[in-house]
């Protein structure tokens, strides 16, 4: 059929069914300095080796820019579930790269929104010097003590055993 005479809009959704432990993240990389501009690249390119390697559990990687001024770049990941997304968080490169971060962010700020199918979110907002997301309208705290891991920030974290965050805060 001819675009111009189409009649409707081709409407489809997705059953989920099949993924029922399902979690999307969203992750961000803003540039506060020119230094930044080179963390911001480095960073990258080893995101992207990292997931070509395909990750267990990560179902889908794509990249996405939030804003050209200042840089914000990141990208949205879509788990099969949250156990799976914590180990890769645990295991080498990310833990090394993210116990780097927490002692310098060398010119960057650096951001993540969590949303899980079961229900619950959590996020943190690192060295971010203007809010955004969550931070832009409810109330934000520290992310040290119980707060500092993602787990422990979940929704449902009473009700799951804390196993302590990819980089013990003692650890910095």
């Amino acid at each position: 059929m001819n675009e111009l005479h189409k009649k409707s809009v081709d409407r489809v959704t997705v059953d989920l069914a099949q993924f029922p432990d399902l979690v999307v993240i969203y992750l961000g990389m803003k540039v506060r300095s020119i230094r930044g501009l080179g963390t911001l690249l480095t960073s990258g390119r080893r995101v992207r080796r990292a997931v070509a390697d395909k990750p267990q559990g990560l179902l889908l990687h794509e990249g996405v820019i939030y804003s050209l001024l200042p840089p914000n770049i990141g990208m949205r990941q879509y788990w099969s579930d949250f156990e799976s997304l914590e180990a890769w968080s645990r295991s080498m490169p990310h833990r090394e790269w993210w116990k780097q971060f927490l002692r310098d962010s060398a010119g960057t700020g650096f951001w993540h929104e969590t949303y899980f199918m079961r229900g619950g979110m959590e996020a943190v907002y690192n060295d971010v010097d203007a809010a955004l997301g969550f931070s832009a309208f409810a109330r934000t705290m520290p992310a040290r003590g119980t707060m500092f891991s993602a787990r422990d920030r979940l929704k449902y974290g009473a009700q799951a055993p804390s196993i302590g965050p990819p980089v013990p805060e003692e650890d910095l």
